[in-house]
């Protein structure tokens, strides 16, 4: 992954968030769980690295632009068993 910018952290809420995980179904899984939740720029596609088990992306999200949704709802991306 190339280095984070300062740009991508400048403000309080700003995240920028590397997945790692074993397949293109779980990370995007993940990243539209995320999605869902909080205003993000969402990766189109995810990354290998030689020699390295698994998939990559990143993403960047504003937690101040919290979308309409319970927190049981997201909870449910994550548990959809327990909810």
């Amino acid at each position: 992954m190339e280095p984070i910018q300062e740009a991508h952290v400048a403000e309080p809420g700003l995240l920028v968030i590397d997945i790692a995980g074993a397949d293109d179904v779980t990370v995007m899984a993940f990243q539209d769980a995320v999605a869902r939740t909080w205003g993000t720029a969402t990766a189109a596609r995810t990354t290998r690295d030689p020699g390295q088990p698994g998939v990559r992306i990143r993403l960047y999200a504003d937690l101040r632009q919290a979308l309409p949704r319970s927190a049981e709802a997201a909870l449910e991306c994550f548990h959809p068993n327990e909810a």
